[in-house]
């Protein structure tokens, strides 16, 4: 590459001359030149300049920023270049130097942006000659440009900057592209406003880096705008970079060939949980979150109490496609016992839900965790880019860094007056009201009660608008900001108009803390934002308590209460529809499946193999659940551990080590984090105890009906469930035995491998498989099972989740009302960045941040509002700062550094407190001035007592033990100093220290564990145990320090941070005492400095001496734990000798406690005598004696049997233990005690004969109970007329009346493809499987049987040489492309797909075997292409498989071909969907399904006019609406459903005609027949049968049901006319009594009613016509009409007495006097036109249903509910 060539390149566009310039070798050839031309550099210098302003090739202009920094230009010409400036005084080139520097300068800013760690020190070593290069030619005449003066220093501020992190060691590699504080965002670089706070895939899988600017610490920013653009990118790489490397990270280990599994990799940035899968959604308050299930097999070594894995808010990424599509979720729930089990709850983002509708439960994600508490970052990087950059709070001081600061505008009102009376000290005269910024009116330090310096912090708050205050350890901080407070809230009408004080801290500690401070003084008005508190004080004021008071909705506005309870009630439906559709999968998680509720998902023959167990004794324990097969094929069950020991052995899950409830109670690690994360209540699942209680108790049940095993039952434990009663060779399961099958049965369903639907097609006999394939199975079942109820739920999910998000809206609405009412708001850094915008409309003036040195910068910003006049920043940046994510971020970038920090950075105005009023002088002294410059000590700490049994108050024990690594996470643990640690407080425990006096400090969290496993509860109980970062602000009379570190590479971590030191240090008041490896830390120059003040005094070294209270002469030098047992109790190794008031000596060695002995117990063995027969007392000294329980023989009055009774218990009084001889009246013998009564129920099983003529084994005490005989289990085995065996037993299917349906699976294929599941059905239903149709645009999310809607959207079947120009559902208009394709495959050969399609993943080289596999038979031709199907990968030649597409076009191909179905796959049958190059073929052959999915379903007009038939047709049906409204409620709900298909409404026809036809008969029995239950119970018991019958779940009218029902029906109206005429005629009926009961005894017989029976019962009625009339007047019915002619009186004159003798009543047919019936005496007649009681209307004489003279009569000529309407 020339010269001529660069010049023509100055003439293009900077895009075409960075690609020109990264692409060409000749570059980098002139680059490396031995030598170079000035006129070239120069050139070159300019034409890289151009390059470099490239807007949209990054990538590009990187790579050549890579090559130019490492060339010899820019380490050897350029350096020469510029310093030969200097001495060059051609003055044509002089003219054109301001111009070259200008481009140099670019240069070289360019190359230290993008490569900063390798740059550096050419960069640094040219911007250094450019100095001196500048300033001469500028003193020779030059004319430099002002604007070269400013970027040079603009790029020499970075070059400081950098060296500054280089030599810190922080600055490692080249990640970043640095940019300085007033330079621009890169060309093309997003804006900071609309970039995606989540990670993109273009971050995941290009290498890109992002661009950063420093926080600015010496300087203040150039704008507002590159302020916010500063923070925003800092805190978004902060959580964006460990996800986004870790993701990289995990797509190249992918390709790495070491043979480690992906499972056992360790990976720095991220976590990794595999096999993760959707279980099931679960309502929370703030919307839907899912049961989410991983491989916990990887992960048994995490101690999940105290791991930061999947802790709430945490960010979780998971993908199944190498992340090429992902979904974001954060943990909204974690439980230690469910995470051990694999199971956590997440909560998917919004972007992501729409996402979820087509995951199935068979979906294997791969989950990545970020350990970013994502919440508060999202929260704070939206409030970021909403920010406005003019109206950025106290930008004059935040952004401009002026140091003049002003009084707050409210202050500055003429007339303005504080009166501090509140805060006075106590005794002094109080002051009048005075104006705060007159600095002589101020009160002086003994009126106030402060120091100086808190005076001058109280003056500086009270007076300046923005105040900062730091308060070293001990100096009083939170007691001036509480000062600070009261004088701000007594004042509070100079500052609040309306607004409330803001208070924000760190820790939800430090909030508690300070409020309490405020409720002092403030008893009303204060609102604690934030669900963890632990303050009882504070309970009342909590923003959730509030809100909860009854008479708290009242004083809402109307709008709000009305939303709520609109939008609540809407929620609460959804909730419940959802609960109980993710109940059922819920049960599925908790146990093993009954085979009932999976039968529809296993083939039919797989049922039948299921059904047909081996053959092994069947035992039902009466009123309990039927055993289950499947327990059985699984291996679970009692007769599958009879045959042998074939469970693997589990290993025992309780370890040696000390049970939870044994050791002391730590605040872990995770319940810390979680606390400080979880700002509201409602957050973390808003919990109704006694909802979830009842929630529980319905999935209990459920899972009682549902599950063959419930593996969260626990086993009875106790003499009950071992002494199982054994009989006759009868056996029971053990306990141990039933643990060990739970336990496999756990384990297996815990697996996440299913077996596949291929190999399940050629399984034969499951029974012949092994366990292992067994259980596969029964997952793939369970996955199908849980598949349709996850589709079902789908709907609901949506519903709910709109609900919740828009009464969330509302709540915080409803939040804001109670916020406004408020004059103090206290909330924590995380909750003020989720309540952010709630803060922006209440707009507080006054905000004072307590530990503000902890807070990210950003945090505080987000926190203020526009509205805001004042803020209060009290911390100690000396103390501990933000904690960042990333390490680089947090040094190179200052990122860790706060706004408190800053600002004091900067000489802004602030006040230090000086005096500390905690620790003792020889504990202050190690920190100053090693931390301090100077701090003062208080009075009050001089007059400390010494620390009891130790001769040094402070001393440091050294020693050189190695720490151990723990395996989860980057913790550390010191075994060595553990036991010393727990040793010394045992120690100080004994010297008659309280436990709450003592608190034990570790730097690491893994240490805290160690500590808690040494710590018993009944020793420690009380003593505190801490991380130092979770003590900030604590303080204690003794702390034991444990530093942990300890390594051969001398590696200190935290402790080389000197914040964490100051606090570690300053947190004891009376005594300090640490242990660490001195040696290795002194390589740190705080630490050095600090063990060398402690040697001065004799402070440090290899053993802590221990000094006995009671000798003083006794010392113990104490290096490790064991050299604390020369003091056992103590004190020395002296024998204490104390006499005792029982007479004993003392037994303890020298103890400093208890020096009286008043608590001491003697142990020695009690001497009393207790009875006559001088029995000894057997207990302790100190325990009361108690009555003798010495053992004697002694004989029972009531059996004469000996037993070994209680030597003061009388013989009569005790129970004998001998089995009982009695024999029970069965004549088995009595399984009881002597002593106790015998048992009732004999439990020895007997065969029993049955009504039906079964016998079955069943208890003995059932076999003599005839009112309980059980149902008969025997199998029906009646061929149905279907050709199938039925599969009920002889009670379900009423001894053969009423079969069971068929469950013979249909298993046709469907014209959409699917197999059709339904048992035995005449027409197959609509497929119900998810349709799997699906194009380029979008997915059908509807049932496979439901019509589809056409995609409307444009083909997208293009190409260079065709276009389709159709819509993507209509047939293509375009020929398929025959031109090769270009593309290149990643392996680097070409593509062998055509132009136009898919390329396919296989190579003809790479994969030759697969490609060249004949099939159509052009495989082998070397210019072959082919085509890959997307549905199933398979690799085909296109011209074959053309061909093979085209088959159903010709008319002489086989019916096969040309059937309505979609083609598939020639190799495995899937049908072909989704493919551009067939989608003429596929869309035509959709087109004919859909036709045909019409006719199935029905036109939907008509299908509504059939609905509305049949509802009127209903209303129609009076006998079932009279005499069975239960079941007509149940149809007309049915019937009034939405969206029915014609199936449906078919079977509710028909269920409709047969209900009606059992309401006739109802119908016919109220009207005819008599109360007699003998004769009418046989009838109502058969009705009843049938409407259950009908109303089964299975019932679908099969031809064999429609039979039984026929036949059913008509016994049932012979029994009813049978009935009918015994009531008529009570006394024919006797005199005919044998013919009827012959009658009787076939219709109320349980056998089927045949063909043959039913011509035997016409027969029989035909002979009773003339016995036993229909009419039961014993005439025929003309005899009766001759009758009625000739007595000639109208309807309901005619009556009949008690035993139905007919009588007639002329006149008005009121009845006027009493008689006797001519025929049998009885009572006739009556009295003032009222009935004898026992006589009623003869109907059956003239159809009369009233008498003549009756109310009842008058009302005959309405219809009964057709009066009711009215």
């Amino acid at each position: 590459m020339g010269y001529k060539t660069l010049e023509g390149l100055l003439e293009k566009e900077a895009s075409e001359v960075a690609i020109t310039l990264s692409t060409s070798t000749g570059l980098k050839n002139l680059l490396d030149d031995d030598t170079m031309r000035s006129d070239l550099v120069q050139l070159v210098c300019q034409v890289l300049c151009k390059a470099f302003g490239s807007r949209i090739d990054r990538k590009t202009v990187l790579h050549l920023a890579r090559v130019v920094k490492d060339s010899r230009f820019f380490r050897n010409f350029l350096p020469y270049y510029v310093t030969g400036m200097m001495t060059d005084y051609t003055q044509a080139r002089r003219e054109h130097y301001p111009q070259y520097l200008s481009n140099i300068i670019s240069l070289l800013s360019e190359v230290l942006n993008m490569f900063p760690q390798s740059s550096i020190q050419s960069v640094s070593m040219l911007v250094a000659l450019l100095k001196t290069t500048i300033n001469q030619l500028r003193a020779s005449g030059v004319d430099i440009l002002d604007s070269t003066d400013e970027d040079l220093e603009r790029v020499q501020g970075l070059v400081n900057h950098l060296q500054e992190k280089s030599r810190e060691g922080t600055l490692r590699s080249d990640n970043y592209s640095f940019l300085a504080a007033d330079e621009d965002a890169p060309p093309g670089e997003e804006d900071f406003r609309t970039m995606s706070i989540y990670p993109t895939i273009e971050e995941f899988h290009l290498d890109q880096k992002p661009f950063l600017r420093p926080n600015i610490m010496s300087q203040s920013f150039p704008n507002a705008r590159i302020y916010l653009d500063t923070h925003f990118r800092l805190l978004r790489e902060d959580f964006v970079r460990p996800l986004r490397e870790g993701v990289k990270e995990v797509l190249r280990s992918q390709h790495n060939t070491d043979g480690i599994p992906m499972k056992k990799r360790q990976f720095d940035d991220i976590r990794l949980y595999h096999d993760t899968r959707l279980i099931l959604p679960l309502c929370t308050s703030t919307g839907i979150a899912y049961k989410v299930q991983f491989d916990p097999r990887p992960l048994q070594f995490v101690r999940w109490e105290n791991s930061k894995r999947l802790l709430y808010g945490s960010l979780v990424c998971l993908s199944m496609d190498n992340f090429q599509s992902f979904l974001f979720a954060t943990v909204t729930d974690r439980d230690p016992k469910l995470l051990r089990k694999g199971q956590v709850h997440l909560c998917f983002s919004s972007d992501s839900r729409a996402s979820l509708a087509s995951v199935q439960p068979s979906d294997s994600f791969l989950m990545v965790e970020t350990t970013a508490y994502f919440e508060a970052y999202r929260y704070v990087l939206e409030g970021l880019q909403e920010q406005d950059e003019n109206d950025v709070p106290f930008e004059r001081y935040i952004v401009q860094c002026n140091t003049n600061v002003d009084p707050p505008a409210y202050l500055r009102v003429e007339g303005r007056s504080y009166d501090l009376s509140s805060i006075m000290a106590e005794g002094q005269e109080k002051i009048p009201p005075f104006n705060p910024l007159t600095p002589h009116a101020w009160p002086d330090e003994e009126k106030m009660g402060l120091d100086e310096s808190q005076l001058k912090a109280l003056k500086l708050a009270l007076t300046n608008e923005l105040a900062i205050i730091q308060g070293p350890p001990g100096t009083g901080k939170t007691h001036v900001g509480l000062r600070i407070a009261q004088a701000l809230l007594e004042n509070h009408t100079a500052w609040s108009n309306g607004c409330p004080m803001l208070v924000v801290c760190y820790t939800n500690h430090a909030l508690d803390q300070f409020l309490e401070g405020i409720h002092r003084f403030l008893k009303t008005g204060i609102v604690r934002v934030g669900g963890r508190s632990n303050s009882e004080i504070l309970k009342p004021f909590g923003l959730r308590e509030l809100t909860r008071v009854s008479n708290f909705r009242k004083s809402l506005p109307q709008h709000l209460r009305r939303a709520h309870h609109e939008i609540y009630t809407q929620m609460e439906a959804a909730e419940e529809l959802l609960k109980r559709q993710s109940a059922q999968l819920e049960c599925s998680l908790r146990g093993v499946l009954r085979e009932d509720f999976l039968e529809r998902y296993i083939s039919e023959q797989h049922w039948d193999s299921l059904s047909l167990q081996p053959a092994w004794e069947e035992y039902e324990t009466v009123g309990k659940k039927k055993p289950s097969m499947i327990t059985e094929w699984l291996g679970i069950g009692s007769n599958f551990f009879m045959q042998g020991p074939q469970l693997t052995e589990m290993a025992d899950e309780d370890g040696a080590q000390l049970d939870d409830e044994e050791l002391i109670d730590i605040d872990e690690e995770a319940d810390l984090i979680e606390a400080e994360r979880i700002v509201v209540d409602a957050d973390h699942g808003d919990k109704d105890w006694k909802k979830l209680k009842r929630e529980e108790k319905n999935i209990a049940d459920m899972a009682e009906l549902m599950l063959a095993m419930n593996l969260n039952e626990t086993e009875p434990q106790g003499p009950a469930q071992n002494q199982a009663q054994t009989n006759q060779g009868e056996w029971q399961m053990q306990s141990h035995q039933k643990k060990k099958m739970k336990q496999m049965a756990k384990k297996e369903l815990r697996k996440t491998s299913a077996m596949s639907e291929q190999q399940e097609r050629q399984i034969r006999d499951i029974w012949s498989l092994n366990l292992k394939d067994r259980w596969r199975l029964y997952r793939l079942w369970i996955l199908r099972y849980r598949t349709e109820l996850r589709a079902k739920a789908l709907t609901s999910e949506q519903v709910y989740q709109d609900a919740a998000e828009r009464l969330n809206e509302i709540r915080r609405r409803e939040d804001l009302c109670v916020l406004r009412q408020a004059q103090v708001v206290g909330m924590t850094t995380t909750g003020a960045a989720k309540y952010r915008q709630a803060l922006q409309e209440l707009q507080p003036r006054l905000v004072i941040v307590e530990e503000a040195a902890e807070v990210l910068e950003a945090h505080t910003i987000t926190t203020l509002s526009k509205a805001c006049q004042h803020l209060i920043l009290i911390g100690d940046h000396q103390q501990l700062r933000p904690s960042a994510t990333v390490y680089e971020l947090a040094k190179n970038f200052n990122l860790e550094v706060s706004m408190f920090e800053r600002l004091v950075g900067v000489n802004f105005p602030f006040v230090r407190l000086n005096y500390q009023h905690r620790m003792r002088p020889s504990i202050a002294r190690l920190l100053t001035p090693h931390i301090y410059d100077t701090l003062e000590n208080h009075p009050s700490v001089l007059e400390y007592e010494n620390v009891k049994g130790l001769l040094e108050n402070l001393y440091f024990v050294e020693h050189c033990q190695l720490e151990e690594e723990i395996k989860d996470g980057r913790s550390h643990q010191n075994t060595h100093e553990a036991h010393f640690v727990v040793a010394l407080c045992r120690y100080l425990l004994l010297q008659d220290y309280e436990p709450s006096q003592i608190t034990i400090l570790t730097t690491y969290t893994g240490q805290l564990h160690c500590l808690r496993k040494l710590m018993p509860s009944t020793e420690f109980s009380g003593v505190k145990v801490h991380v130092v970062d979770k003590y900030q602000g604590e303080e204690n009379d003794i702390i034991i320090l444990s530093l942990v570190r300890s390594n051969l590479q001398k590696r200190v971590g935290f402790l080389n941070i000197s914040n964490r030191v100051c606090v570690a240090l300053s947190r004891a008041k009376m005594g300090l005492y640490c242990i660490g490896n001195m040696d290795m830390l002194s390589s740190v120059k705080l630490w050095s400095n600090i063990i060398h003040t402690l040697r001065e005094r004799n402070q440090v070294g290899r053993a802590l001496t221990l000094s006995c209270q009671n000798h003083p002469d006794k010392q113990i030098l104490a290096s490790c734990s064991a050299d604390f047992k020369g003091a056992p109790e103590g004190g020395c190794d002296q024998p204490c000798q104390f006499r005792l008031d029982c007479g004993h000596v003392c037994t303890r060695m020298c103890h400093p406690y208890d020096a009286d002995h008043k608590k001491f117990k003697c142990m020695k063995d009690c001497q009393k005598v207790l009875c006559e027969l001088e029995h000894k007392c057997t207990k302790r000294c100190y325990q009361e004696c108690g009555k003798c329980r010495v053992l004697l023989d002694k004989t029972i009055p009531s059996c004469q049997h000996i037993q070994k009774v209680p030597c003061h218990q009388d013989p009569a009084t005790f129970v004998c233990q001998e089995h009982c001889q009695k024999t029970l009246p069965c004549s088995h013998p009595c399984k009881a005690a002597c002593g106790e009564s015998c048992i009732t129920q004999c439990m020895v099983r007997v065969q029993m004969q049955l009504k039906c003529g079964h016998v079955q084994e069943e208890p003995c005490y059932i076999s003599t109970d005839h009112r309980r005989e059980p149902h008969c289990r025997t199998k029906c085995g009646t061929t149905l007329k279907c050709g199938h065996p039925c599969p009920g037993t002889c009670h379900g299917c009423c001894q053969g009346r009423l079969h069971k349906a068929c469950s013979h699976k249909c298993q046709q294929i469907l014209v959409c493809s699917h197999q059709c599941w339904e048992p035995c059905v005449r027409d197959c239903p609509p497929c119900s499987v998810p349709c799997e149709n699906r194009c380029v645009h979008s997915i059908c999310k509807k049932a496979c049987g439901q019509p589809c809607a056409p995609c409307m959207e444009p083909c997208e079947w293009q190409c260079p040489h065709h276009s389709c120009t159709k819509l993507c559902h209509e047939p293509c208009d375009r020929p398929p492309c025959s031109v090769p394709c270009n593309n290149t495959l990643p392996c680097g050969h070409r593509c062998i797909g055509l132009c136009g399609d898919r390329c396919p993943d296989k190579c003809r080289i790479c994969h030759k075997d697969e490609v060249m596999e004949i099939f159509f038979g052009n495989e082998d031709d070397p210019d072959a292409c082919f085509i890959q199907l997307e549905d199933c990968n398979h690799l085909f030649e296109t011209t074959g498989m053309d061909q093979y597409m085209n088959l159903d076009e010709n008319q002489d191909a086989e019916l096969d071909q040309r059937a309505i179905k979609l083609k598939e796959c020639p190799r495995c049958r899937t049908p072909i969907r989704r493919n551009l190059r067939y989608g003429t073929h596929i869309n035509r052959s959709l087109a004919a399904i859909e036709m045909v999915k019409e006719k199935i379903n029905g036109v939907p007009h008509d299908i509504e006019q059939q609905q509305e038939f049949l509802i009127l047709e209903l209303l129609e049906k009076k006998n079932l609406r009279n005499h069975l409204p239960k079941e007509f409620t149940i149809l007309t709900e049915r019937l009034e459903k939405k969206d029915p298909s014609l199936q449906q409404l078919w079977h509710l026809e028909n269920l409709m005609n047969f209900l009606e036809s059992v309401g006739k008969l109802k119908a016919n029995q109220a009207d005819h027949m008599t109360p007699n239950l003998n004769e009418i119970q046989p009838f109502s018991r058969k009705a009843e049968e049938v409407i259950r019958f009908l109303l089964n779940p299975t019932q679908r009218f099969s031809d064999q049901q429609v039979a039984d029902l026929e036949r059913e029906l008509k016994r049932l109206s012979y029994l009813a006319e049978l009935d009918v005429r015994c009531g008529m005629s009570r006394t024919k009926s006797i005199v005919h009594a044998t013919e009827i009961q012959q009658l009787r005894d076939i219709l109320e017989d349980n056998l089927p009613f045949s063909e043959g029976l039913e011509c035997t019962v016409k027969q029989m009625f035909t002979d009773l016509d003339t016995k036993l009339p229909r009419s039961g007047l014993g005439i025929t019915d003309e005899e009766r009409v001759m009758v009625l002619k000739a007595v000639g009186l109208s309807k309901g004159h005619w009556y009949k007495c008690p035993n139905g003798h007919v009588y007639a009543i002329g006149e008005c047919g009121g009845a006027m006097e009493k008689a006797k019936c001519p025929e049998c005496d009885a009572a006739i007649g009556g009295t003032n036109h009222n009935l004898i009681q026992d006589n009623a209307v003869a109907t059956e004489m003239d159809g009369a249903k009233h008498g003549a003279w009756s109310d009842a009569a008058n009302l005959a000529n309405f219809d009964r509910e057709n009066f009711e309407d009215f």
